[in-house]
Order: structure tokens, then C-alpha cells, then sequence
């Protein structure tokens, strides 16, 4: 059973909603501009702000959708909220669809979030908000996000969300390395 929910979640996850909103709004293949990734930073510099708006709720919807209906699920064993959170965000970050080039997860990863920990997730959506203000790099505020939502999760949320958050936060920050490598050089834009 947790399989199934798994394997839908990843397919949920991987739907390219970054790549379908920017190539109806202009066009354009997002995946051939500035990052070349499909989510919402990159939809963006490709398609404008509304479309970006709308990749990332979308993105955040594909994510807390499968998470929901498998905590909700009558007889579901305790760790598939946390499981599907996890196929979810990998979806996203590798969808079948494109070859498994994705997005970095973090839309997705706040969607999963706001379906295990609410609290993680409002705490790390907002500090990514402040930080994204103040510092304009979406990189600075994406990773300051994770680690606070993974923080308050620990003490907010029961053990499986716990886990379901801490694997969204390692699939993410690993998505961002190259980001990391280009923020301890000075170099990130």
C-alpha cells in the first residue's frame, strides 16, 4: 500500500507546472532560460511575476495534496503522510516527464510541510519571505527556510512528520548545492 501512495505521490509531485504556466504565458521554454530550473524563481525571470505566483502555488498544491489525502486515509500506517511527502518532493525535483531535470523543491517542500508540521511550515515560509526582502537571493532564503522549518518541526510536530520534513530538507538543500558553492564564493545572483 505505502508503494501505491508513494508512486502516486512522486507522479503528483511531478507534474512541471513552472514549465506548462511559463510556456502558455509567453512561449518560452523555462528550461532554456537564466537557471533552466521549472520552478518558480526561474518562472520569474522567464514569464513575469503572475506566472511565477502561479507556479508556486501550484507547485505548493502538487506537494500538500497527496500529503493530506494519505494522512487522512482510513487504516494508512503512520509513516505514509511522511513518505508521500518525501515521493513528492522528489517528483518535483526529478519528474520522469523531463528526463528527471526538476526544480530545487522548495515550493513543493512548503506544500508537504504545510500538510505534516503547519507551524514548520508558516515559520520557514515566512523566514524565507524576510530573508528573500532583504538579501533579493532566493538561494539565501529558500536554505534559512528549511533549516527554521526543520527546527520548529522538531518541536512542534510528532516523529513521522518530523522525518517526512527532515528528508524534504535534505533532498532540498543537496538540490541546492550549486547555489551553496556560489554563495560561500560571493557569486550568486
Amino acid at each position: 500500500m505505502i508503494w501505491l501512495w508513494a508512486i502516486a505521490a512522486y507522479l503528483c509531485g511531478s507534474i512541471p507546472f513552472g514549465l506548462l504556466i511559463a510556456k502558455a504565458a509567453t512561449g518560452a521554454d523555462v528550461r532554456t532560460v537564466g537557471s533552466g530550473n521549472i520552478g518558480a524563481t526561474n518562472v520569474a525571470r522567464a514569464a513575469g511575476k503572475p506566472a511565477a505566483i502561479a507556479t508556486l502555488i501550484l507547485d505548493a498544491a502538487k506537494g500538500l495534496l497527496p500529503v493530506l489525502l494519505a494522512a487522512r486515509s482510513p487504516d494508512a500506517p503512520p509513516a505514509l503522510a511522511a513518505v508521500c511527502a518525501v515521493a513528492a518532493v522528489i517528483g518535483h525535483c526529478f519528474p520522469l516527464w523531463l528526463r528527471f531535470r526538476g526544480g530545487k523543491g522548495v515550493a513543493t517542500g512548503f506544500g508537504v510541510s504545510l500538510a505534516l508540521a503547519p507551524a514548520a511550515a508558516a515559520a520557514g515560509g515566512l523566514t524565507w519571505l524576510v530573508l528573500y526582502k532583504l538579501f533579493r537571493i532566493s538561494s539565501v532564503g529558500s536554505l534559512a527556510g528549511v533549516a527554521v522549518a526543520l527546527a520548529v518541526a522538531a518541536f512542534t510536530a510528532d516523529r513521522q512528520a518530523i522525518f517526512g520534513v527532515a528528508g524534504v530538507a535534505l533532498i532540498i538543500v543537496l538540490r541546492h548545492r550549486p547555489n551553496i558553492r556560489r554563495l560561500l564564493a560571493r557569486r550568486e545572483s
